[in-house]
């Protein structure tokens, strides 16, 4: 038994140490943390305007109890901040205006109007004017009368380009003469003819051309292969002979 006291007095005086050392760090924990305890109070018991919040809407005040940290009391309430969310009401729509017309109450004995008998029309209700019936403006727009110009006199008839009658004119060559024989009516050229032929060959290799000069009226003829001085014989034979018809 001797033994054991000893053992059971440190063990003892451990525990005394132990809750000694635990109560001295809490007091100098308490003494420290009571300055920034007493500024938190303060702040706590401030009250905070509205709207300013992080919040999308007003912030709403609870009491809530705080407890003191030493006694561990509720001494007085603490206001906190208690968040709540409002949600914006919809834009009320705009509709136009409606105008109602008053209908004034039936007099006494009067017959209520059927679903056959006209509404007569409120008092106060716009009846709007019959729309005038179009009127059809009917322009009249004068007649053209088309003015058709006289026709043209006819232009008159050309001069004759030669006078009329017979003559006769002679034309030269290298292989002899021959006199042309020209016919003349209403100043054309009826008809040709060879009156004389005094050429070196017969004059009826030339046939052929003499009645191109009424066709042409004109002297001017084509020529014959193998009988060219021939050809321009007659040809100033006729040019001879229109000369004095002029």
């Amino acid at each position: 038994m001797s033994e054991r006291n000893p053992n059971k007095k440190v063990a003892n005086s451990l525990v005394a140490m132990s809750s000694a050392a635990v109560l001295a760090v809490y007091a100098a924990g308490y003494t420290r943390t009571q300055a920034a305890a007493e500024k938190l109070d303060t702040q706590s018991e401030e009250r905070r305007p509205s709207g300013q919040g992080r919040g999308r809407g007003p912030a709403a005040v609870t009491d809530v109890p705080r407890k003191d940290a030493t006694t561990g009391a509720n001494p007085e309430p603490v206001q906190v901040a208690e968040r709540t969310t409002s949600v914006a009401a919809p834009a009320a729509v705009s509709s136009a205006p409606v105008v109602a017309a008053k209908i004034a109450p039936p007099l006494a004995g009067s017959v209520e109007p059927t679903a056959s008998q006209p509404v007569p029309p409120a008092s106060n209700a716009v009846v709007p004017e019959p729309a005038a019936a179009p009127v059809a403006v009917v322009e009249h727009k004068p007649e053209l009368v088309a003015v058709v110009a006289p026709p043209a006199p006819p232009p008159p008839p050309p001069a004759p380009k030669w006078n009329d009658g017979t003559y006769t004119g002679w034309g030269t060559s290298r292989h002899g003469d021959i006199q042309a024989q020209v016919i003349i009516e209403d100043g054309r050229i009826k008809a040709a003819s060879i009156a004389q032929c005094y050429t070196r060959y017969s004059c009826d290799v030339i046939d052929k051309i003499i009645p191109q000069v009424a066709a042409r009226q004109s002297p001017e003829t084509d020529y014959v292969s193998g009988a060219t001085q021939s050809t321009n014989a007659f040809y100033y034979g006729v040019v001879d002979a229109l000369s004095k018809a002029k």
